[in-house]
């Protein structure tokens, strides 16, 4: 690829990791660019799963302090994490993504809109909360059904990922979590270990460019930390509305690209 194509998905990763950090579909930057600059779609998908990965780590890491008293949500969130990243990935590499294609704008409109009507929603369920949960910073174990929805989310991340985030963060407001910051560090922890097992399942799979991989992996990392830490200093109201507003341009643009 020549210089001007690895700038390009150079800038493409550096956003896509800033994307990510905050609500997710960062891929919707890096696989079209990839795919323009001329990779088949699935190398590109490939390609772009593992150059991520970096930024996932770096988001993580930027909010590690407002994961504090989560220890057994991360726990429990690894486990449908890995299983499902690992399970997506096989199955993009069996089977053709025009199936799932077909479904995905709409499951990513649905999180979206959830996530927007999730402040009532919390409101109602937080009439359920204990008075000593409201004290004490611990989150209470993960319910089967949080975790089925997690496996979920996670085999489409592994199988192509945009909008993982949003679908997290959809789920993790429906179940009454308001604080933004922290929903997104479990989000992000999540996210990195499904693009983790996804980036290895691909990574023996021959499908991956490693230059290209390589450029986007610097970018996605340095774009993942900046943008969790820009995401911090603002204030919720403000990342709230950039997460619906990536999720309805996600959405258009999965619907109006095929």
């Amino acid at each position: 690829m020549s210089l001007p194509g690895l700038l390009l998905v150079f800038a493409a990763a550096l956003t896509a990791g800033a994307v990510n950090s905050i609500a997710g579909g960062g891929t919707l930057l890096t696989f079209p660019a990839l795919v323009w600059l001329g990779l088949p779609p699935i190398s590109a998908n490939a390609t772009s799963t593992v150059a991520l990965w970096p930024g996932s780590f770096g988001s993580m890491w930027a909010y590690r302090r407002q994961l504090t008293g989560a220890r057994r949500w991360l726990l429990w969130f690894t486990v449908p994490s890995v299983a499902g990243g690992i399970a997506g990935a096989q199955l993009l590499l069996h089977t053709s993504p025009d199936r799932f294609d077909a479904i995905v704008p709409f499951l990513v409109l649905a999180a979206t809109v959830l996530f927007l009507l999730q402040p009532p929603l919390s409101r109602r369920l937080a009439r359920r909360v204990t008075e000593e949960h409201a004290v004490n910073p611990a989150l209470p174990t993960p319910s089967p059904w949080i975790l089925a929805a997690q496996l979920g989310v996670a085999i489409y991340g592994g199988y192509f990922g945009a909008g993982i985030g949003i679908l997290m963060l959809a789920t993790l407001g429906a179940i009454g979590l308001s604080d933004i910051h922290r929903m997104n560090g479990i989000k992000n922890w999540a996210a990195m270990w499904i693009n983790a097992t996804a980036a290895i399942t691909f990574a023996f799979s021959g499908i991956v460019t490693w230059p290209v991989a390589a450029t986007m992996a610097v970018g996605g990392l340095a774009g993942g930390y900046g943008g969790a830490r820009l995401a911090l200093r603002v204030g919720q109201k403000w990342v709230r509305r950039a997460v619906v507003a990536i999720g309805f341009l996600a959405f258009a643009w999965l619907m109006f690209s095929r």
